[in-house]
């Protein structure tokens, strides 16, 4: 194991994974709900493994030979979080938001103890919602296909694989960490402020971005 690649390949994933995109606010939301975590995080990180893979690989020069797919794709991911920002700015405005009910120990509790506890959400929207995420957001091409690729590609050839493994060791570290360590953060929202507050602040960034990306 070439080890001073697989460092390289750590650090450059941590440096760019680590930033509150949508992929990410989203594993948070639905890591403070507790709802399909596990699935959440393997869709997650196993599209990483995958993209990291193929951008290594040398996927990257393919798609810098086909920039109308490029373009198309990233229109296409923008519009979806434009409506993802909107839906989630909607959700703070309107009244009766739902809260999370936990204990002490900040475990959530039955949804029989609470009026207004999160209903529980089927299993394939949340599936097809991480899907969309993470293979219709631009950051996740240009960072982990085509800056991490790029990077790996430019490792002497016996040192690629290393780099993308150690790309690969962060993001599957990260989104474990953010998915179930997100429950620590459940107290905080057991009134209807808090979600209003972290609905408000995903919706705005996601915009923000959408607004920043189509501008680019």
């Amino acid at each position: 194991m070439n080890w001073s690649a697989f460092s390289h390949g750590a650090a450059l994933c941590a440096s760019l994974i680590v930033t509150i995109g949508a992929q990410n606010a989203f594993v948070l939301r639905q890591g403070i709900m507790r709802s399909h975590v596990g699935k959440i995080v393997a869709l997650c990180t196993l599209s990483d493994f995958v993209l990291i893979g193929a951008g290594v690989g040398g996927a990257s020069v393919l798609v810098a030979r086909y920039p109308t797919f490029v373009h198309a794709l990233l229109y296409v991911g923008l519009a979806y979080l434009a409506w993802f920002g909107l839906s989630a700015l909607r959700r703070a405005v309107q009244p009766g938001h739902a809260v999370l009910d936990v204990d002490a120990r900040g475990t959530p509790a039955p949804a029989a103890t609470s009026a207004v506890a999160p209903a529980a959400q089927a299993a394939l929207p949340i599936v097809l919602m991480t899907l969309a995420f993470t293979w219709l957001n631009p950051h996740v091409y240009l960072d982990t296909f085509l800056l991490i690729g790029t990077a790996g590609a430019r490792e002497p050839e016996g040192a690629r694989l290393a780099f993308a493994l150690g790309a690969m060791a962060v993001s599957a570290v990260w989104f474990v960490g953010l998915g179930y360590g997100a429950r620590a953060l459940a107290p905080l929202f057991r009134r209807a402020a808090a979600w209003r507050v972290l609905d408000g602040a995903i919706g705005s960034m996601v915009l923000v971005l959408a607004v920043a990306q189509l501008r680019a």
